[in-house]
């Protein structure tokens, strides 16, 4: 395998492989991609101090998120269609997520039935729930997961409409979605160089179905989304029946202030993630490194807070946990490990990141990710 010195390697590598309408599904954000780029720009606002003649030989990663154990700060974030990127996607990238000792979060608009993805990983996983098909079929899904031994719930808040993400409209996958033929004409080219990925994508069965929104006809059909996220939109009132039917913990998905953590936290939550759906969704928002201290404010350790988004090394892992995260989700930087190699990709992704923080935490002079505080860093938010 190529040698991958840091995330931005592998971004490149999946781009060599992948047909660009599906690079772009990872790499792109909506409308100018503004808060894409300001979400991982903006850890460059947060600076560290050190403690220097300390001798950290070797830092306790460890720690535990809603009482499950990891061996890093680290959560796979849900990242949908990861078929897509290579064969049996979610299942490789779970059992990857295993081995490091970590959670792997499995997305509702995934190729591989939950159940499946389950088995692949001796770790625990999360399954993130969008309400598609309507409240009977996310019900019927709920008790699936229950019942194969999710260990918690991701539900995503901020997908009212999915996010008008132009390269999607310049790549033609609208288009190429239709399945018709003459519309997709102008675009498969890019598909035809890229043989291997055309190989492989035909023998895990060609274009995926979302065997875990299970319709009355089957599976729903790997189609335009957007339609289907606007016909299911999530309110705080879906919180009732969801935990009738879900008895374990709950985490809310897409806080981007302290007011949503508050009715968060109100309405049952037992973990939040601030998250702007990695600048897919509301372009110009903030980063969510940025909005972060608002809502660990708000959430007053009442419950959990991670972070999701921007995070391509591991300095920005620990300086989000400075700031009071729990640990961080990653969802583009392990995306681009699997589409660059597959499983190795995936490994070579959380290695990186790893390395980053071991080394990172060695310079500061801290000992245990449990040890991290604010005095660590310098906030100086660019206006």
């Amino acid at each position: 395998m190529a040698i991958f010195v840091n995330i931005e390697d592998l971004r490149r590598a999946a781009r060599r492989r992948l047909p660009r309408s599906v690079f772009d599904y990872i790499d792109g954000g909506a409308d100018g991609e503004v808060t894409l780029r300001e979400n991982v720009r903006a850890f460059e606002d947060v600076r560290f101090r050190p403690r220097c003649a300390v001798e950290t030989p070797a830092p306790d990663l460890r720690t535990s998120v809603l009482g499950m154990p990891v061996a890093l700060p680290i959560v796979l974030a849900p990242v949908g269609s990861s078929r897509m990127f290579w064969p049996r996607g979610e299942e490789v990238a779970a059992s990857v997520a295993g081995a490091a000792g970590t959670i792997y979060s499995l997305s509702t608009l995934s190729g591989c039935r939950l159940e499946d993805v389950k088995k692949a990983t001796r770790g625990p996983a999360w399954y993130q729930l969008y309400l598609c098909g309507g409240r009977d079929v996310a019900a019927a899904t709920v008790q699936r997961a229950r019942d194969e031994g999710y260990s918690a719930l991701i539900l995503t808040i901020d997908t009212a409409v999915a996010g008008f993400r132009e390269r999607d409209v310049r790549n033609g996958a609208k288009q190429l979605l239709t399945r018709r033929v003459w519309p997709m004409l102008p675009y498969v080219a890019q598909f035809a160089a890229r043989p291997r990925w055309l190989a492989a994508f035909f023998r895990d069965g060609g274009l995926m179905k979302f065997p875990n929104v299970q319709l009355a006809d089957g599976p729903m059909l790997y189609a335009d989304v957007g339609v289907a996220l606007e016909e299911s939109t999530v309110t705080w009132k879906d919180l009732r029946w969801i935990r009738e039917i879900w008895k374990g913990p709950i985490v809310i998905k897409g806080v981007h202030t302290g007011e949503d953590a508050r009715r968060a936290i109100g309405e049952g939550a037992d973990a939040i993630v601030v998250s702007n759906h990695g600048g897919r969704q509301l372009d110009g928002v903030h980063a969510t490194i940025r909005v972060l201290p608002e809502v660990i404010d708000a959430a007053a350790g009442r419950v959990e807070v991670l972070l999701d988004g921007g995070v391509r090394r591991g300095g920005d892992v620990v300086k989000a946990l400075c700031l009071g995260a729990r640990a961080v989700l990653i969802g583009r930087a392990y995306a681009y490990g699997l589409g660059a190699a597959g499983g190795p990709g995936v490994a070579r992704a959380i290695e990186i990141l790893r390395a980053d923080i071991v080394r990172t935490m060695k310079l500061l002079g801290c000992g245990s990710v449990a040890a991290l505080d604010r005095s660590y860093v310098d906030v100086t938010w660019a206006r």
